[in-house]
């Protein structure tokens, strides 16, 4: 699979996960992908936790849970309508979650790149994020961001403390298959823009 064909097949995975576990030297050469991130200042200011045992996958799909209600109820009653069908997290059927954490204090106080703009940092993260997304699906696996938590109850799950935090939880896992339509134009919670919208000449 070239890079333009992952960059369009790539989809946020929810329901397509088939219950089973990527097996490890796929998931090797993901969070590898990852680890080749361009980054500022070469700080690589990134950390991988991978999550597995089942119990622990259940105990932070409870919180998720509990975020995303609490997300529908601050809705107007015709965006709830909307939300409700929309599946939010994979978490249990992926078998795989990766936390992507940042270490602003990685690379030292002196960061090449980093100091007028702080949040290149963290932007480097992202990279890394987007990395793993493309390498999943050349490998024929999936993943799904959640972001449906509260960072301080991440951050003590994987036993980080600041200044280091949690940006991500991923799943990941094998897929039956990647949607042809985005899930959010899907379930008519926002149509995505076209290109010539986004772009501006001079």
């Amino acid at each position: 699979m070239d890079v333009y064909e992952a960059i369009g097949r790539r989809r946020d995975v929810r329901r397509e996960f088939s219950g089973g576990v990527i097996a490890d030297d796929a998931l090797m050469r993901i969070l590898g992908a990852g680890h080749a991130a361009p980054s500022v200042g070469l700080s690589q200011p990134w950390d991988f936790h991978v999550v597995r045992r089942p119990e622990r996958l259940r105990e932070f799909a409870d919180h998720v849970a509990g975020c995303r209600a609490a997300f529908a109820d601050s809705l107007p009653d015709d965006r709830r309508g909307t939300f409700d069908p929309i599946r939010i997290e994979g978490i249990v059927e992926s078998g795989t979650g990766i936390v992507v954490t940042y270490d602003p204090e990685r690379g030292g106080p002196n960061i090449l790149g980093r100091h007028t703009i702080d949040d290149t940092g963290l932007m480097s993260v992202a990279l890394a994020i987007q990395n793993m997304w493309l390498a999943a699906t050349a490998e024929r696996a999936g993943i799904g961001w959640v972001s449906f938590y509260e960072e301080d109850f991440l951050a003590e799950f994987i036993g980080v403390a600041k200044p280091v935090r949690p940006v991500a939880w991923l799943c990941l896992g094998p897929v039956t298959h990647l949607a042809e339509v985005r899930d959010l134009e899907a379930f008519g919670w926002r149509k995505g823009l076209a290109l010539d919208e986004v772009v501006h000449w001079d």
